[in-house]
């Protein structure tokens, strides 16, 4: 069995915000994770996402192709909005479209638009990596912007490590302790093996050196005589036949 040294993780997070430097810029809190005993080219990839207790990505640029509703909504909250007659303008061109959906990091959708925006603008949103997640016509936009602004994704690509933003250096030390442990939990229920797939994990500011996130394990280093568990070096001896 493993798990997450609370007591460990606080006291790494306290040397993580006090001893970066300070910067011009509000440095994001990321974890980085590598794998072990994962084929990405024979296993099923695994993806998933969190909504973590607090928002990392506050200022997340999102912009809405929207209904009527979904629209004026929009507004009410200072987020830039598009209808259908404002995607007919574009008339498929893909500079202009692109140059619209550049300045956003997200998109978000009214679903019963969703159909429609294949038909209006081809397929440049898929090309460029913006396709729209879709808002429930019952859905609020101020409640999907809040959630996507406190949600976190992670995907097995081609390799065995990760990483992904989970907090920001501004908020205070629980609150980044919170979303590195929900995280971390969320990612290891995704994996195969639970823990066991797990080989190191450490978290960093933008701009900081690494720290480690202690993880108590059993059988993490069953086949490797020395590796790093996320902070404890464990070195196995060597069975004599």
């Amino acid at each position: 069995m493993s798990k997450i040294d609370q007591a460990f993780l606080a006291d790494q997070i306290h040397q993580m915000i006090t001893e970066k430097k300070k910067r011009n810029f509000t440095e994001a809190v990321e974890i980085q994770i590598g794998l072990r005993d994962y084929d990405p080219e024979k296993d099923k990839r695994f993806s998933g996402s969190v909504r973590l207790p607090n928002a990392p990505y506050d200022n997340l640029k999102i912009a809405i192709i929207g209904s009527a509703a979904h629209c004026e909504q929009a507004k009410a909250i200072g987020i830039p909005c598009i209808d259908t007659e404002g995607l007919k303008k574009f008339n498929k061109d893909k500079k202009l479209i692109k140059k619209w959906a550049k300045p956003y990091e997200l998109l978000l959708a009214s679903e019963s638009l969703m159909k429609l925006i294949p038909r209006l603008l081809g397929n440049i949103l898929v090309k460029i990596g913006k396709y729209p997640l879709t808002i429930g016509e019952n859905d609020n936009v101020a409640e999907r912007v809040r959630e996507q602004r406190q949600t976190v994704r992670f995907a097995l690509k081609k390799v065995l490590c990760m990483g992904t933003r989970v907090g920001n250096a501004d908020m205070n030390e629980e609150q980044i302790r919170q979303n590195v442990a929900t995280s971390i939990n969320f990612l290891v229920s995704l994996l195969k093996k639970g823990w066991h797939n797990i080989r190191t994990l450490h978290m960093k500011t933008s701009m900081s050196k690494s720290y480690s996130c202690l993880l108590y394990t059993s059988d993490a280093a069953d086949d490797l005589l020395c590796v790093d568990l996320g902070g404890r070096r464990i070195i196995k001896k060597k069975k004599h036949k």
